[in-house]
């Protein structure tokens, strides 16, 4: 049964590359925002429903522009019902890839000094992001020691006054954690 078990589990993550890829190709068919419109620096709050309970998070995001793509910097403080709280904050270059709305992480450097993706075989994310309609999404895949997945979305939508965030996380096929929140422009 355990080998079934693995079968199912390659062919999700195969169906989840597919998804992508097939999403990033069809995308060549639809009507991008440029990387531009994006820019700026939000700041906004969210509420979700965890399996730790309810929990309110401030959301800050810096989209910049950088050689050959694009910054993104993002810090969030997770405030839950007893009070507690915890703050996480990233940052990722991305530059284009043939797709002019595809960018590979840049997260490394490599021998000659380019910069590269990190190595999800080493457990380091795998990180890539696109541009499809009015929405910046970046994709976050992590495999871990014993083979299995996490993925994580962060969708983050163009609006009238700044960007409509939506996160979700799916481990090995289970939806797990989702957030919803809206944030406001407040620079460029």
């Amino acid at each position: 049964m355990s080998g079934l078990r693995a079968y199912q589990r390659v062919g999700l993550v195969v169906a989840v590359a597919v998804t992508v890829w097939l999403g990033s190709s069809g995308a060549l068919l639809a009507d991008h925002r440029p990387l531009r419109d994006f820019f700026g620096i939000y700041e906004g709050q969210s509420i979700s429903v965890t399996e730790y309970g309810l929990q309110t998070r401030d959301l800050g995001v810096t989209i910049r522009p950088a050689k050959r793509g694009f910054s993104l910097s993002w810090t969030t403080v997770i405030h839950t019902e007893s009070d507690e709280h915890s703050r996480k904050s990233y940052s990722i270059d991305f530059v284009l890839t043939p797709d002019s709305h595809v960018f590979a992480s840049a997260m490394r450097r490599d021998m000659f000094g380019h910069r590269v993706p990190l190595d999800p075989m080493k457990g380091d994310p795998f990180v890539w992001a696109r541009i499809t309609g009015n929405t910046l999404s970046v994709y976050a895949l992590i495999i871990a020691p014993d083979g299995g997945y996490d993925l994580q979305t962060y969708d983050r939508t163009l609006i009238d006054d700044g960007l409509r965030l939506e996160f979700y996380r799916i481990r090995e096929g289970q939806i797990g954690t989702m957030v919803t929140g809206f944030l406001k422009r407040v620079g460029n």
